[in-house]
């Protein structure tokens, strides 16, 4: 736990210093040390629901993180804050650090989502990291689906996000990671030599609900086995905590089918402690994946709001 004298992208600059699969990454950058200005990034964004639709009310910032404003732009939830988070240097390098802070109030709506996919370049130093922090209040209501992840050859990559959801408020929270720039080089599927991922959640009481860690280390375990990887290329790991009686509709509804001739499979399953679902997908495509993780998503909306998505726009 960081102290509150701290700032708030301290625990950013200490994720990776004690986890063993980044034992062998700790020196630093010969060229500007990590946690140094210009590398080390926090976003804060307050969402607050006022005169029947959700506002960004508090905004907090340091480069490279950046946020325009708040767009009201879906026809179906009118009220909804959709929100583009954007970096500006456009990619991860050794040494960063980057720390997000996500808080919706009482019935604050709202959609995040990135303006490009993230790229982790190539890394012969250090490690790079991001922490992220979402607090949910009573009958919030979050969509965080970010585009892909897209790790490149020998890149280092932790990322932790830790969880507070009210027992009301319903959070849709997508990762989907690429196995590198497959079609630039053979040598980039599945060439990063560490990605570790961890994912936490508990009431604002702090009871616990559920911890999933996923790492990855092609130089060590083969990813084209079965129980991994096999002939799959992008994985998703998509989180919905939400109450138990619209969670159970939503997992009658999700399905699940292993699919090899079309190259994908899927299937959802419960979280512990009543938390909600997981709902994972494999594909050799990205295209695939966004396609089966907007499905569920559809269903979300369905259930959790009584509204329909919107036509996907052109650029997605």
């Amino acid at each position: 736990m960081i102290p509150a004298a701290f700032p708030p992208w301290a625990r950013a600059e200490t994720l990776g210093a004690s986890m063993p699969e980044f034992a062998s990454f700790q020196d630093e950058p010969p060229q500007m040390s990590s946690g140094t200005v210009g590398k080390t990034g926090f976003l804060h964004l307050g969402f607050e629901h006022r005169s029947g639709k959700t506002i960004l009310a508090s905004l907090e910032r340091r480069v490279p993180y950046m946020v325009q404003r708040a767009l009201h732009c879906d026809e179906q939830m009118p009220g909804l804050a959709y929100v583009f988070l954007i970096t500006t240097t456009g990619c991860l390098l050794q040494g960063d650090r980057l720390a997000l802070d996500i808080t919706l109030h009482p019935r604050a709506q709202a959609h995040l989502t990135s303006q490009s996919a993230t790229k982790i370049h190539a890394m012969d130093a250090n490690y790079a990291a991001q922490s992220q922090t979402i607090v949910l209040a009573d009958d919030a209501y979050l969509e965080f689906l970010p585009e892909p992840v897209i790790p490149h050859r020998h890149s280092r990559f932790i990322s932790d996000t830790q969880i507070s959801v009210a027992p009301s408020a319903t959070l849709l929270l997508s990762e989907i990671i690429q196995p590198g720039r497959k079609h630039h080089h053979p040598d980039e599927c599945f060439g990063a030599t560490v990605l570790s991922v961890s994912t936490a959640a508990a009431r604002p009481d702090g009871r616990s609900l559920f911890a999933e860690k996923l790492v990855i280390e092609p130089r060590r375990y083969v990813m084209r086995q079965t129980g991994v990887m096999d002939c799959f290329d992008v994985f998703a790991n998509v989180i919905l905590c939400a109450p138990k009686d619209k969670a159970d509709r939503i997992h009658e509804r999700a399905g699940a089918d292993i699919n090899l001739a079309d190259g994908v499979a899927f299937g959802a399953c419960r979280l512990p402690n009543d938390a909600g679902l997981i709902f994972k997908v494999l594909g050799r495509e990205t295209a695939q994946v966004k396609a089966k993780v907007r499905e569920f998503w559809s269903v979300v909306r369905e259930e959790v709001i009584g509204t329909a998505l919107p036509p996907p726009y052109l650029w997605r």
